[in-house]
């Protein structure tokens, strides 16, 4: 197994509050585990609602002393972007530091998250330089315009499975609309919050601006959410408790957005270009070790061409490159924790046990000790086992046949998710049609996990509400403020007559 030397400054952690490192109130201390060996690299402060209050506190000092919320967006976004141009010089840093937190894929995390990361804090800064009201045309005797301002302190609660790109996508507008933060990211995965705090700073955001206090989610999440200093709650994760974050906000009438489970469905035509297809279907259901949201973990199948696709699965898998997250050629690496290995097989076991058939795969890899499972393909699953319907979030893929258009739709809609769906066909009619008729929030067409900083995603009915990335998302970190002045008539004496104008 390749070794990586943590930073310094990441060796017992602490946290970071009004821009300096801060030792937490309590004692406690959380392990901070390598998935590839489940070894202890180093750990983080386990926080208490002490230091929480702390770093709101900071927070919105900062924000109430005007000191980034009253600069102008230009001035934000030269800010940010500094912030882009210090990641790509420490891209090798922080990609090692992700790899080893997560047990991602060197190699994902060189050309995937650090990249998406600049690439987000730069969509921002042109955003930042673009919080326009209107006027109004209204018929009353005056002039009516709208202005955006920012919220206030945005409380950001990130997961364990993207922390570097989903803390970004919150941060990264937050900032660029004028707001404060304070991340609480995952107990597992805090490494990358702590990396970004020191490179803001040295972009040149003020100090309280951005906070992060690590800690245990069932310590510090309802106190942080219905914290009466915070304007509004960023979160990622589980829609169990994406709810739960939802009803203790509602209950402080404190806005949010949610971004939660997914359960994605892929669907092959029999015109689709099936080599592409296959090679698509796997990516989506193996990339991040299928700890993505987006993923593509249901596949559905024309009848027609059922059996070769299960054949070209059964033969292109197993030799996906799996194992070393160091290894520049891994593709897949362990999951991110052993909760998270114990969850998959049971969802495995017990879609054997209701009939599924293992394809390929089916059993956890004894690799180091770490936190590894096979690529799994399960065949002929009932729509309504449970490995269809819940989420299983690991490296395993459904797959189920289907006759005719319409019952693609039907068992694709069939789940309680919506956060994404593919397309794989040759017609560009079907496409159009298909897409139309998908509950989801971003859907791909001969493709799958083609993203943009641009470009909105977000879920419908269990995956969530709100939107994050493209112009939408400053709607969720702002708020707009109409000003509507009176104007009087001009007085009859200053009314010019027809000699003085000539």
């Amino acid at each position: 197994m390749t070794e990586y030397r943590l930073p310094d400054h990441l060796r017992e952690a602490q946290h970071y509050i009004n821009g300096t490192t801060t030792a937490s109130t309590g004692s406690g201390t959380i392990p901070v585990l390598d998935p590839a060996t489940a070894q202890q690299i180093t750990t983080t402060a386990a926080g208490t609602t002490a230091d929480l209050d702390t770093a709101v506190e900071a927070a919105h000092d900062a924000f109430r002393s005007g000191v980034w919320s009253r600069l102008s967006g230009r001035e934000r976004s030269r800010v940010l972007i500094r912030v882009a141009q210090l990641f790509r010089e420490h891209a090798e840093e922080i990609a090692q530091v992700e790899s080893l937190d997560v047990g991602k894929p060197i190699s994902l995390a060189r050309a995937v998250d650090v990249n998406t990361a600049a690439d987000t804090y730069e969509y921002a800064a042109s955003l930042a330089q673009n919080l326009d009201g209107a006027v109004r045309r209204v018929p009353l005797p005056a002039h009516a315009y709208t202005q955006r301002e920012p919220l206030g302190v945005v409380a950001a609660i990130t997961p364990f499975n993207f922390p570097l790109i989903l803390s970004t996508s919150k941060i990264a507008i937050a900032l660029a609309a004028g707001n404060t933060v304070v991340h609480k990211p995952a107990e597992d995965t805090p490494l990358s919050a702590l990396l970004t705090a020191r490179l803001l700073s040295e972009a040149g955001v003020p100090d309280g601006v951005y906070n992060v206090v690590t800690g245990y989610g069932s310590d510090l999440g309802d106190h942080l959410t219905a914290h009466p200093r915070v304007a509004k709650v960023a979160f990622t994760g589980s829609t169990q408790t994406g709810a739960h974050v939802a009803a203790v906000a509602g209950q402080a009438l404190r806005p949010v957005t949610a971004e939660l489970g997914g359960n994605a469905a892929n669907i092959i035509f029999a015109d689709a270009d099936l080599p592409k297809a296959v090679e698509t279907t796997i990516s989506a259901f193996v990339f991040n070790t299928g700890q993505f949201c987006m993923g593509g973990p249901r596949l559905l199948v024309e009848r027609p061409v059922y059996e070769h696709v299960l054949e070209a699965l059964a033969g292109a898998v197993p030799h996906v490159p799996f194992g070393d997250p160091r290894d520049p050629g891994t593709v897949i690496g362990p999951l991110a924790n052993r909760r998270q290995l114990e969850k998959v097989a049971a969802a495995v076991e017990q879609a054997r046990a209701a009939g599924a058939r293992v394809v390929t795969g089916g059993e956890p890899a004894e690799i180091n000790g770490g936190f590894f499972y096979r690529p799994t393909v399960l065949a002929d699953v009932a729509n309504s086992a449970e490995a269809v319907q819940q989420e299983i979030f690991g490296p395993v893929l459904t797959v189920q046949p289907f006759d005719t258009e319409q019952e693609a739709v039907e068992l694709a809609n069939s789940t309680d998710y919506g956060l994404a769906a593919g397309i794989q066909t040759g017609s560009i009619s079907r496409a159009h049609r298909v897409a139309d008729a998908l509950e989801a929030g971003i859907i791909w067409v001969n493709a799958w996990g083609m993203l943009d900083p641009a470009m909105p995603f977000g879920g419908v009915k269990s995956s969530g509400w709100g939107r994050e990335n493209g112009p939408e998302q400053m709607e969720a970190y702002t708020r707009t403020k109409s000003v509507i002045i009176a104007i009087d008539p001009a007085p009859e004496d200053q009314t010019p007559d027809a000699e003085d104008a000539s």
